[in-house]
């Protein structure tokens, strides 16, 4: 049921895109940067929809644009929210923090080993007391942009499927490497390592 909604979700929310031809990345400069692939995907989701349901699922993509405004503008933040850009190293992370609860997407991308590609992704994931609670709208996924067109498009999770129970993804700040973290039933936590191998990810 949980990928069954996931697939649903972004059938109207995201793969709509495709039919757009793809997000187009705008940016100065010799090549986008991850503020400019985080603004433009967000841009693409966030578009107006009759779907409730979509409606619901891009309310915290919305709030994220609003703290990348207030960010740029020398504003603070709405209070729970934090945002980290780090421009050189090519990550972004946002994070809502209510009560026990704290929703978090990151966002980060990769120079692909063809030398004409990136790959971006958006992890978004809910924790509770530090732990993942496998929240409704929870969604990790990745596009591939194409530096001669300036565009990037919705890709198959490269190399890897996702797990949603008692599991949540760290993207790299530092480094190339995913980190998966895993929950067991007596609440004891173990890490293993997504590799990156210049164009998917393996263990």
């Amino acid at each position: 049921m949980k990928k069954l909604s996931l697939a649903i979700i972004f059938v109207c929310c995201v793969l709509a895109v495709a039919a757009q031809d793809g997000i187009r990345v705008k940016y100065q400069g010799a090549q986008p940067t991850i503020k400019d692939f985080a603004t433009s995907y967000l841009a693409n989701i966030t578009q107006p929809t009759d779907e409730d349901e979509c409606g619901e699922w891009v309310n915290l993509y919305e709030s994220m644009q609003k703290a990348m405004a207030r960010q740029a503008n020398g504003q603070p933040l709405k209070k729970g929210a934090t945002l980290t850009i780090d421009q050189r190293n090519g990550y972004l992370l946002y994070e809502e923090k209510t009560g026990e609860h704290v929703n978090r997407v990151e966002m980060c991308y990769w120079n692909e080993a063809d030398g004409k590609h990136k790959l971006f992704a958006c992890n978004r994931w809910t924790f509770k007391n530090g732990k993942p609670v496998m929240g409704q709208f929870d969604s990790f996924s990745f596009c591939r942009y194409d530096n001669a067109t300036k565009k990037m498009e919705e890709c198959e999770m490269p190399g890897f499927e996702v797990e949603y129970m008692n599991t949540a993804y760290s993207l790299p700040r530092m480094g190339k490497d995913i980190t998966v973290t895993t929950w067991d039933d007596n609440g004891k936590k173990t890490q293993t390592t997504l590799k990156w191998n210049g164009h998917g990810f393996g263990r």
